[in-house]
């Protein structure tokens, strides 16, 4: 008998291995290639309409939520498209993913960074209704918690994280994106956005910062970035994470020390929830799998600010 079992306990426990790996970020060596790119989007977006979620306010920054449907205009390269469906949305469901850098750039505030991170998951989730992941990212790209809306799950998985190794901030950008939040459906039923805890100084990611920037894109995800540098004088990885907020139609913070963190987050949680939300059918329509710049403007109003992605990539049939 022990020997008919042994076998059999070997392969258990090599399918358990198995299973455990699977579970892992899969992001395969060597340069990245459009078809890759493109795999997990090309079935799940719709041709024929674009699906944009903004908010407004005024000149300080005030929320405004009374405005309606014939307040608005889309303009795609500077035609006017016509409004489908238009909603008012005050409470919507979020899926957050946490991206937070663990390279040894950040080794001496790394415990700034987690302390923000716990800060931000207590400030913002609600148990009943709202998931969040939180992704790790040095050399590689490390999935700490999968979606869940247990804030204390998440908390314990940040005060996992020990600092060590480079920084592959593009990566983790694509692989949140790509293989978790568009995997999450329905679609249209959430406010995907991430929240990265970064110094934004990029030196080992497959993909570059423009593709990282076309997956939120396709996943129609917000990315809220938090700098990590303190020194008080802007470098070049503030710049990314400037850039990418303000391309997904976010915000970039820069605080100096965890009390500072307080207004920054209770901006992201307020900003996710009062949305606008339209839908329109491109014309013409395009299924050329390029970006198109796409612009919402507030008619008759011109001191109220839209924040929204600039614009949205067709799929390629």
């Amino acid at each position: 008998m022990r020997r008919a079992l042994f076998p059999l306990a070997l392969v258990a426990g090599m399918a358990a291995v198995l299973c455990a790996q699977s579970q892992q970020p899969q992001l395969a060596t060597g340069p990245p290639n459009e078809k890759e790119l493109d795999e997990a989007t090309r079935i799940i977006l719709d041709v024929t309409r674009v699906n944009l979620l903004f908010t407004v306010t005024d000149k300080k920054g005030r929320f405004v939520t009374d405005l309606t449907k014939d307040d608005f205009e889309v303009l795609e390269r500077k035609k006017k498209q016509s409004i489908m469906e238009f909603t008012a949305l005050s409470d919507l469901p979020l899926r957050l993913a946490i991206l937070i850098d663990t390279s040894n750039s950040i080794r001496d505030r790394f415990r700034f960074q987690q302390e923000a991170a716990i800060e931000f998951i207590n400030s913002v989730i609600r148990p009943e209704v709202d998931k969040a992941m939180v992704v790790s990212f040095d050399t590689g790209v490390g999935l700490v918690a999968d979606l869940t809306g247990d804030p204390e799950e998440l908390s314990d998985a940040i005060r996992s994280l020990r600092p060590g190794g480079g920084t592959a901030l593009y990566d983790a950008i694509v692989y949140a994106c790509r293989d978790k939040l568009m995997q999450d459906k329905p679609l249209h039923k959430f406010r995907r956005a991430l929240v990265i805890l970064s110094d934004g100084e990029d030196n080992q990611s497959r993909y570059s910062r423009d593709q990282a920037l076309e997956m939120a894109h396709r996943a129609d995800a917000v990315l809220y970035t938090i700098s990590t540098n303190i020194s008080r004088v802007q470098t070049s990885g503030d710049k990314v994470l400037r850039y990418f907020a303000e391309e997904t139609g976010g915000l970039v913070f820069f605080p100096f020390k965890v009390e500072d963190l307080t207004q920054s987050f209770e901006n992201i949680a307020n900003e996710l929830r009062h949305q606008y939300n339209i839908l329109y059918r491109p014309e013409p329509l395009n299924a050329d799998g390029l970006y198109h710049p796409v612009r919402i403007r507030v008619k008759n109003h011109k001191k109220l600010i839209v924040r929204a992605r600039k614009g949205y990539y067709a799929p390629k049939l």
